[in-house]
């Protein structure tokens, strides 16, 4: 199969034609599809219908090592969405109901408003997530992406000087609470510690340099806290000028996939308080584990 791309926004992204994840997928196919991502990075397949659970699943296998994390990032109930191999998320309960106003999942998901890069506080780092839209709300709600590939590239010479040797650490819970969360438990701190990468890489499907910063990152080896956060901040600063800044409005049935390497994305606010967003996410990861250890974005 050959198949076709149009641009999702002049010059950003592209939704894939003649694609069905809901049926079996041959290696070339899914070789194009790897393709159209390591050239535009965010891509998305449409489909009349969601696909399920399982079909949701058996795709993401083909784009390699899933997460599988079997316990829950927050302490309290949770199980709305079975499969280890789905992060919820919706702003729905385990009865399918609008989260309380006090329940804490509730204000830790909008921590997912700010720029962020999936998992990327784990030393084993996110490569591609797929998003199912299940529920979609009636307006807003849309998904807004960066490339950071392109960042990297519009920054001034002299202001990438040094930046390649900056080893940067990501926090969940650095996020949460900046997003306005609640302080973790020293339990919930200590299931996800954070991770040191990068703060520049070689993105290897593109041979493009690639900035890796968002809301995750907050401290710099080696520097003073509050110098390495003015750093992050002014290239997050710089990163999001509405010039980088692309959309995807969702329609019932989404698969929207991105490569977590190359982006930088954050869901836009809605009245979550009235319509019900049923996302259900997979997580491909850097290598394949023993086991998963999150349930976290």
């Amino acid at each position: 199969m050959t198949i076709a791309l149009e641009p999702m926004t002049p010059g950003h992204g592209a939704r894939i034609k003649g694609v069905d994840i809901r049926a079996p997928m041959d290696a070339a196919t899914v070789g194009e599809i790897r393709a159209a991502l390591a050239e535009h990075a965010v891509c998305v397949i449409g489909h009349d219908t969601p696909p399920t659970d399982e079909q949701h699943i058996a795709f993401s296998g083909l784009l390699g090592p899933m997460e599988r994390g079997a316990g829950a990032q927050l302490s309290g109930p949770n199980g709305r969405v079975p499969r280890p191999e789905i992060i919820d998320q919706g702003n729905m309960d385990e009865l399918g109901e609008i989260y309380a106003d006090d329940d804490r999942r509730l204000a830790y998901k909008r921590a997912n408003r700010l720029w962020h890069t999936d998992m990327s506080f784990y030393d084993n780092r996110a490569t591609f997530s797929a998003l199912v839209g299940h529920a979609v709300p009636p307006s807003d709600a849309d998904t807004q992406f960066i490339d950071m590939r392109e960042v990297w590239d519009a920054l001034p010479e002299s202001r990438k000087a040094g930046l390649e040797d900056l080893v940067v650490s990501h926090s969940f819970w650095h996020s949460r609470v900046l997003g306005g969360g609640p302080e973790p438990t020293e339990a919930e701190r200590a299931k996800n510690p954070p991770a040191k990468h990068r703060m520049v890489h070689l993105h290897e499907p593109s041979g493009r340099k690639s900035l890796y910063i968002a809301s995750h990152a907050f401290a710099i080896d080696g520097w003073p806290p509050d110098e390495a956060r003015g750093l992050i901040e002014e290239l997050m600063a710089f990163a999001t000028r509405p010039r980088f800044v692309f959309a995807h409005q969702w329609r019932l049935g989404d698969v929207l996939i991105w490569d977590n390497l190359a982006t930088m994305h954050r869901a836009t606010p809605f009245d979550d308080r009235v319509f019900k967003r049923d996302m259900r996410r997979t997580t491909m990861r850097e290598r394949a584990e023993a086991s998963g250890n999150s349930r976290v974005a």
